[in-house]
């Protein structure tokens, strides 16, 4: 299969001042980072995490702030598995996602990546819910640390004139750590693991730390709002992603690369093409070899990465070009990647 549908439009050109050579970007799709097998027809998340009990703050406040970490543990662990259910059924098109409520046997509440599950729990797992394939949500936590500040504010007297006051300055830190993990019972294989991490800072003010801390809006439905995003995130690690890479191309050397390098800037790679071929011709090695580098790009640019990587071994091994083979690696690897998202795609 041809792999010229990969490369969508809406390549562009970055003025970058770099001597002989321009930078120009072009958007591709890479295949998936996590491949699922075609046999997976059915899918179950468990929640793993518990929360644990690691949040420390001041005294004054120590109670509100454990209570209230306690369910955001679990409220923001709810919401991840929620949202990667969601996005998982949206992306992929599986028979069944089902959210299974793990025994307490094998829930962490340390705040940190547990040991992998045993392959005897796993099938146990999947025989008792019929599902192909694992994912677990293998910890949440949120960690608080609160700072108090001396400060003043502005307070009404009885008069209803505002004085300033006394007053303390309340600073959270909340530290949250997720992380996921896919476990194939037929391969007996973590098949991806991945972990996020995320520092938010929170600031009320009042005339003590308690209604300091009543001062601070949406913290809850931040953390929360950020668990669903991870959720989403997680999910899209199963599916092709679009994105933009850069290459250098030459715009010096003879009035040919200087008329393309305009062409190009108005995006008209194709008539960049033409004088660049005509430098084929050169008998300079030194143009030959950026001649031969930029029919590279262009035939790279078309998605044809086969004749690129002949276009560019030649510039290096025939005319020693500086950027060629290095070059040469990325369209390798983008063959590569390439085959590998056709497999995905096709399936």
């Amino acid at each position: 299969m041809k792999i010229k549908i990969l490369v969508y439009l809406g390549i562009t050109s970055i003025l970058v001042a770099c001597g002989s050579t321009r930078k120009m970007t072009m958007g591709i799709t890479e295949p998936a980072i996590v491949t699922i097998s075609d046999d997976v027809r059915s899918i179950g998340i468990i929640n793993r995490s518990a929360p644990s009990k690691s949040n420390s703050a001041l005294d004054k406040i120590d109670q509100i702030l454990s209570a209230e970490g306690l369910n955001l543990d679990k409220k923001g662990a709810e919401a991840a598995i929620a949202s990667l259910a969601s996005e998982v059924g949206m992306l992929k098109n599986f028979d069944e996602i089902k959210i299974i409520e793990a025994n307490e046997d094998i829930k962490s509440g340390l705040g940190v990546l547990p040991a992998t599950l045993s392959w005897d729990i796993i099938a146990q797992i999947c025989e008792e819910n019929n599902v192909d394939l694992i994912f677990s949500l293998a910890y949440f936590d949120t960690d608080t640390k609160a700072t108090l500040e001396v400060t003043t504010m502005p307070l009404k007297n009885n008069l209803g004139v505002k004085v300033n006051v006394p007053a303390q300055k309340l600073n959270l830190n909340t530290l949250i750590n997720c992380g996921w993990r896919i476990y194939d019972p037929q391969t007996k294989l973590v098949i991806d693991e991945r972990f996020y991490t995320k520092n938010m800072t929170f600031m009320g003010q009042g005339i003590n730390p308690v209604k300091a801390l009543e001062t601070i809006q949406n913290r809850n439905e931040t953390i929360e709002q950020y668990s669903k995003n991870v959720g989403i995130a997680y999910a899209k690690r199963l599916v092709p992603n679009k994105v933009r890479i850069s290459r250098d191309y030459f715009v010096s050397g003879t009035n040919n690369f200087k008329v393309a390098q305009r062409r190009a800037l108005t995006g008209d790679w194709s008539g960049a093409a033409e004088l660049w071929k005509l430098e084929l011709m050169s008998t300079n090695r030194k143009i030959l070899g950026r001649a031969n580098y930029n029919m590279a790009i262009s035939s790279e640019i078309d998605g044809n990465l086969d004749l690129a990587i002949e276009y560019a071994s030649k510039a290096f091994t025939d005319y020693k070009n500086r950027l060629a083979l290095s070059y040469v690696n990325k369209l390798n690897y983008r063959v590569a990647q390439n085959n590998l998202l056709e497999q995905q795609v096709s399936k």
